[in-house]
């Protein structure tokens, strides 16, 4: 898979008027600012509201680019699409073929969260639940495709998705010009690839962030080559690959790209954080990228304008409700 710039400005053209454009909002202005002033220090924060998007993550850009440009060149076979997917790719597929009157079919694992399997249903989407890991739902997927004919799309490795996802990027950059670093969780690379891609472009450094025990970046950089990682994190529904893409790991190479990790602990106390303080309600996936700046892994210079993407929010906010005040109180997994 080869990505460039010019993918990244295409998918800005075919998705506009279709995605919603991204919301930033402050955080971090110093130590009257709640949970977030400590940590950032001196530096300026921001955060980057994808979760607001389309089906409720950043996949919504990615997914529409692969079928538009699909339909577009008549090549969508009568089958439809079909994807696999911990909820989020499948979600944004879902809905991207519904705005294109495509069929969709949508392999996700049995471990899946309901909220994401009732609103795949909810979209239109054929859904199949196999296994208890990504992995085993995009061997089947791909055992459908074969069998159906359908068109076989990808969480996040291929060219179009991550074009799309660049698109946030993008975006960032218009509404703060001045930014100097992105910090964004990283499952398969997709959204990584497509950022890191565009922050070359304008100069931004970017930070990737995995769970300790969900990091298929960090542990390929680490081997030289994509390795298969275990898959044990409370994020791990929706940063579950077992290997990122070779793309990914070619942009984590980059001078302009730092891999970090942090614990299960500090995505749920950051996750907390952000409902306490902010009354924000996002996935661990995106609370994982903010775990490194409020757990200290990264620790921002000062002036240093910081953005930390929140990628999705299709979860179930009870156990925020319930604990409300106690950011530090640890989850059921």
């Amino acid at each position: 898979m080869t990505i460039s710039f010019k993918d990244v400005r295409a998918a800005a053209d075919r998705i506009a008027g279709h995605t919603r454009p991204l919301a930033v909002a402050p955080l971090g202005d110093g130590a009257s600012d709640g949970a977030f002033g400590d940590a950032f220090g001196g530096a300026e924060g921001w955060l980057a509201l994808e979760f607001m998007q389309h089906t409720g993550s950043f996949k919504a850009r990615g997914a529409f680019n692969f079928v538009s440009s699909h339909v577009e060149a008549g090549l969508m076979p009568d089958a439809g699409v079909v994807i696999a997917s911990g909820g989020n790719a499948g979600l944004a597929c879902a809905w991207a073929a519904a705005r294109h009157g495509v069929a969709a079919t949508v392999f996700v694992p049995e471990t899946a969260p309901a909220v994401k399997v009732d609103k795949l249903r909810q979209l239109g989407a054929t859904v199949r639940q196999v296994g208890t890991e990504y992995a085993q739902a995009l061997a089947a997927s791909q055992e459908f495709a074969a069998g159906s004919g359908a068109l076989q799309s990808h969480a996040y490795d291929h060219p179009l998705v991550a074009a799309g996802a660049g698109t946030v990027m993008e975006e960032l950059i218009e509404a703060q010009p001045g930014i100097d670093t992105v910090l964004v969780s990283v499952g398969g690379g997709g959204l990584f690839t497509g950022i890191a891609v565009s922050a070359l472009e304008h100069g931004v450094r970017v930070v990737t962030v995995e769970p300790e025990r969900c990091c298929a970046l960090y542990s390929a950089l680490d081997a030289g080559a994509v390795v298969d990682v275990p898959v044990d994190s409370v994020a791990a529904d929706a940063l579950g690959a077992r290997r990122v893409s070779e793309t990914a790991l070619e942009w984590g190479g980059k001078e302009h790209v730092r891999s970090v990790l942090v614990t299960d602990e500090a995505i749920v106390s950051a996750r907390r954080a952000l409902w306490d303080d902010r009354r924000l309600v996002v996935e661990h996936a995106a609370a994982t990228a903010l775990a490194a700046v409020t757990s200290g892994v990264y620790v921002p210079s000062p002036g240093e304008r910081v953005a930390v993407i929140l990628c999705g929010a299709n979860t179930d906010p009870s156990d925020l409700t319930q604990h409300t005040g106690d950011r530090n109180q640890g989850e059921a997994r």
